[in-house]
């Protein structure tokens, strides 16, 4: 399977319904891509397809064949991109865990809704956040999109 991960052509031998989140993680060594529920519910494990979010615990290898992923190493590789300046801004992490996948659905809600309303932002971000710093992520979609976000 022959894939573009982080703008770099790779190859993996593996079987076509492998979740990409275990090809990205065990076998490309990228760790910041996280698993957390394993039935793409929580959003941990969100990276893009084609500039689309997906929940790749669940999204088999074989649809990725001959497209673009991006993880979360590959959005910037030095922090610098709008939406995790945001989240640093807004001190939005505390255990970790949620953000990689919910900066990877922000910046792909940003592509689709530039100046997302509240509204906007509920009905399109479902990540989940153990910690609960629901008002901070706001705050920081808001901070980004006010930046160009996207």
């Amino acid at each position: 399977m022959e894939f573009v991960l982080n703008g770099k052509p790779v190859r993996f031998d593996g079987e076509p319904d492998t979740p990409l989140l275990w090809v990205i993680r065990e076998h490309f060594k990228l760790a910041g891509t996280k698993f957390g529920c394993g039935i793409g519910a929580c959003g941990a494990c969100t990276v893009h397809v084609e500039d689309e979010a997906v929940r790749s615990c669940c999204y088999p290898l074989a649809l990725v064949k001959g497209k673009r992923v991006t993880t979360i190493e590959g959005l910037s590789k030095d922090s610098s991109h709008p939406v995790q300046q945001a989240w640093i801004a807004e001190d939005v992490p505390q255990c970790g865990y949620c953000p990689s996948g919910m900066i990877m659905a922000t910046v792909a809600l940003l592509k689709r809704h530039p100046k997302p309303s509240d509204a906007e932002v509920d009905a399109n971000l479902t990540n989940l956040c153990r910690c609960a710093t629901y008002h901070r992520i706001r705050a920081a979609i808001h901070r980004a999109s006010n930046e160009g976000g996207a």
